[in-house]
């Protein structure tokens, strides 16, 4: 069975990027590089895992997750950056939700691949 993967970074070269190796490593991905289109097209129960950058335009990653939680309560994230992670904005913005990885750009297929399969349930 296929990891099913949503990624929302508004730089295509990355999302580029990241598509490629993951689906060279068996994941199915998809995804966007506008959160408000990623929000419009978001379909709940249809990924395993987000990997959502944080800083966007239009609409951060925190907010754009805040909005597919409402969607979908079960979804689950990985925050991306480039810039340091602030756990406790995070956390008053979404006190009851455990994130369970904040990961650092530039980050490798492989250690990428290694936080997903840490994350996501056994197949």
């Amino acid at each position: 069975m296929e990891r099913r993967i949503l990624i929302v970074d508004d730089e295509v070269d990355i999302t580029d990027a990241l598509k490629a190796g993951l689906e060279r490593r068996g994941f199915k991905v998809t995804t966007f590089n506008d959160p408000v289109q990623a929000l419009s097209k978001y379909k709940p129960s249809a990924y395993d895992i987000s990997i959502l950058d944080i800083r966007m335009p239009k609409m951060n990653g925190f907010e754009l997750y805040r909005e597919m939680r409402k969607l979908d309560g079960r979804a689950s994230v990985c925050f991306l950056t480039a810039f340091d992670v602030h756990r406790d904005e995070f956390e008053k913005m979404f006190p009851d939700v455990k994130v369970k990885a904040f990961l650092k750009k530039p980050i490798t297929i492989d250690n990428l691949v290694a936080n997903l399969n840490a994350l996501l349930p056994k197949q």
